[in-house]
């Protein structure tokens, strides 16, 4: 799970702004330079470290005029936009292969050069990709990425808004930025300039809390089999002594267990936490079903697996259920409206007289509580599950399946790179209103439906005109992450 918090600057001068753009607009001649020279074929292949190595070597770092960790971080940015492009682009001339070639070795082969990014030497792959990937360029010159380990922050008070102090054109100067929050970002910044104000965009902890003490688990169990293995070794031997102690000295489950509690109870927290923050802001949640049990058939590693196992879905669910019920909220499944028995009013639960209904989608009610008798008419939440099957699959307002690569999903139409959490949060919501994808509905049948409506578009004579003022695709034609979190 991956999740991007947006804080933003409070109160800040100009003279620190002045600052701020000046050093952004240095970074983004830094960034049309990498788009520049490595956005074509010439860039296949090429790493940003080989960049910055070459850079470095030949005096081209010294004419950017600004700090080496600002200038790194930028170029490793774009690159990664390059190559998502790039990525984009394969899809497309997988197409072309599977069309134009029907010997399966000379088929094997080309992919194999496309994987590995040798496709520069063969040129029918190198005309594909010409064809295909069509040069970019840069129109991003109001972000600053900095480094996880190039800032900090602080307050002035205790339980304060936080201060952010990144660096500045100078060594040793850094700029300090008021934000309007107290929790403090972590992780690799950016920062982004607009409208005289500030935005850091920052990822939220509940993935690195889930990904880190899986792999803490891995390393510590490894350690522990080990110790088994000698313990029983030993015994073999009939050393029933040294097994005795490694069993009661190292292969103990006291500080193991007292870990794992701790670390459910920080899951939990965030989650709920999480929960009730929606559910103080929307009018209607929709969810995706998550009791449905996922399959896949694609192949993943053995630490990908690890980390997917520790995925707390059920948590999530229950936190939703839970704190919408707790708070008076309606929970809506199968068309069914469960209402909360404690009075918001007195605290006690009661058996309550009154009805719940659903006007233009809120749930207004008006109950009298038995024990204290008073009586008020709520406005809350209204709780919505939904099929989640291909949500995050999906191109947003287009009803065709992208290219899934890791937490990103490539356009194949248009080369557009979207999150796929934020392109599965958007389909999620307009699964609420689809007449054709019911909650039950099998993910086979899910994908016929979405198929069908894809090729019935693409019949059309204008293929976007049946989505005319629904096509999210086309909001996000400048291929890169950080125009993702720009609109």
């Amino acid at each position: 799970m991956k999740v991007t918090r947006i804080a933003y600057s409070a109160d800040l001068n100009t003279g620190k702004y002045v600052q701020l753009e000046e050093q952004a607009r240095r970074l983004g001649r830094v960034r049309s330079k990498v788009w520049r020279q490595f956005g074509s074929v010439n860039g296949a292949g090429v790493s940003d470290r080989a960049i910055r190595d070459e850079w470095m070597a030949d005096g081209t770092a010294g004419s950017f005029a600004v700090l080496a960790n600002a200038w790194k971080e930028t170029v490793r940015d774009a690159v990664a936009d390059i190559t998502a492009n790039r990525e984009a682009a394969k899809a497309k001339v997988r197409k072309a292969i599977n069309r134009r070639t029907q010997d399966p070795a000379g088929r094997k082969r080309l992919f194999t050069a496309l994987r590995r990014d040798t496709w520069t030497g063969d040129p029918y792959l190198r005309r594909l990709m010409r064809q295909h990937c069509k040069r970019g360029r840069n129109r991003t010159h109001n972000q600053i990425v900095v480094r996880s380990d190039q800032h900090k922050t602080f307050t002035l008070t205790e339980g304060g808004n936080v201060w952010l102090a990144i660096p500045g054109l100078q060594r040793r100067q850094l700029v300090t930025i008021p934000l309007n929050t107290t929790i403090a970002p972590v992780g690799t910044l950016r920062l982004i300039l607009r409208g005289n104000r500030v935005e850091v965009h920052h990822g939220s902890g509940l993935g690195e809390l889930l990904s880190s003490e899986s792999d803490h688990r891995k390393v510590k169990n490894a350690r522990r089999a080990k110790l088994r293995s000698i313990a029983e070794h030993a015994t073999e031997r009939g050393d029933h002594a040294k097994a005795r102690r490694i069993r009661d000295n190292n292969l103990g489950g006291i500080k193991r267990r007292r870990r794992s509690s701790a670390w459910q109870r920080r899951v939990r927290d965030v989650t709920f936490k999480a929960a009730h923050a929606v559910i103080d802001k929307a009018a209607v949640i929709v969810a995706e079903d998550l009791t449905k049990t996922f399959t896949g058939r694609t192949r993943l590693g053995k630490n990908t697996n690890r980390r997917l196992a520790a995925w707390t879905k059920g948590v999530t669910a229950e936190a939703l259920a839970n704190v919408s019920e707790r708070r008076g909220s309606a929970s809506l499944a199968g068309g069914l409206v469960r209402r909360s028995s404690r009075c918001s009013l007195c605290g006690r639960r009661r058996s309550r007289r009154g009805s719940a209904s659903l006007a233009g989608g809120l749930v207004r009610r008006s109950s009298r509580c038995s024990l204290c008798g008073r009586r008020r008419s709520r406005r809350r939440s209204a709780l919505r599950l939904v099929n989640a099957a291909y949500t995050s699959q999906v191109i947003p307002g287009t009803d065709s399946f992208g290219k899934r690569a890791g937490d990103r999903l490539h356009c194949t139409s248009c080369g557009a790179v979207w999150q796929a959490d934020h392109a599965a949060a958007i389909n999620i919501l307009e699964r609420a209103a689809d007449p054709d994808i019911g909650l039950h509905t099998p993910h086979i049948v899910v994908k016929q439906i979405i198929q069908d409506r894809d090729r019935q578009r693409s019949r059309l004579p204008d293929q976007d005109s049946n989505t005319k003022g629904h096509r999210w695709c086309g909001e996000r034609n400048i291929r890169n992450r950080s125009t993702l979190l720009k609109e």
